[in-house]
């Protein structure tokens, strides 16, 4: 066995016992529940623009990245532009080492406010950005992300805008397709479904449990048996906003 692969089983076997760990879980949750309150994921940046995820997720998506090596990116709700940054970097990073080179992400948001296209498209990384104003789910910037796929194989979708669950489910409905076997479409949020209600009583949030992106997710693979979460991707972040959002296309 080679030291990589002793390391991967080290690291499986921990995963698997954090997994089973009541009290580990407890605690991640009620620590999850308080950093939500207290906006934890707005304290991040990534190369200079404000990413608003948690870094757990950012290093999850980082495996996936490196894993997939997609020549396509799509990602819904864009804010401020820094996962767009982040994606970018993460293309380049992968074209230097032989991934594909005119690997590119496209960015979809309903309202791109002006100070947050001028710092995105002039930020080092834009040549491998594309940025699409409208809602995601419109007929017309569904056909124009669809034409953009078209001759590529490995695209990676990441759902990030409106959290409520008709919304996700249409967006999962347009998107989802076009992800090969063995990539993902990752759903952001779907921890909404597990929050307690004192939660939302403190936040001006727009979903809830029962009206979230894990709701969504659950209703998606009722009818989708060509994905299924990803649970060890989870059992691993412990901490993640995307608790079974990580969608992996199997067949």
């Amino acid at each position: 066995m080679t030291p990589e692969e002793e390391f991967r089983e080290e690291s499986e076997r921990g995963v698997s016992a954090q997994a089973s760990d009541v009290e580990f879980q407890r605690s991640t949750n009620e620590w999850m529940v308080t950093s939500l309150v207290r906006k934890y994921s707005y304290n991040f940046t990534w190369l200079g623009r404000p990413v608003i995820q948690y870094p757990q997720d950012l290093l999850a998506m980082q495996e996936i990245v490196h894993a997939v090596r997609p020549d396509l990116i799509i990602e819904t709700g864009i804010a401020h532009g820094g996962s767009l940054i982040f994606y970018a970097s993460l293309l380049e990073l992968n074209a230097q080492c032989g991934g594909p080179t005119e690997s590119v992400v496209v960015g979809i948001d309903i309202d791109i406010r002006p100070h947050n296209r001028m710092s995105i498209e002039s930020h080092p990384l834009f040549n491998r950005i594309q940025l699409v104003e409208g809602s995601s789910t419109s007929p017309d910037v569904v056909d124009l992300v669809r034409r953009e796929a078209e001759g590529r194989d490995r695209i990676l979708v990441c759902l990030d805008s409106d959290h409520s669950r008709d919304h996700v489910l249409a967006e999962l409905e347009a998107y989802a397709p076009l992800v090969g076997v063995g990539s993902y479409c990752v759903v952001f949020d779907t921890i909404v479904e597990f929050l307690p209600p004192e939660y939302f009583s403190a936040t001006d949030r727009r979903c809830a449990p029962g009206d979230s992106p894990m709701t969504a997710v659950e209703i998606f693979l009722g009818f989708h048996p060509e994905f299924a979460q990803d649970t060890a991707m989870t059992d691993k972040l412990m901490t993640t906003v995307a608790p079974g959002g990580y969608l992996r296309r199997v067949r």
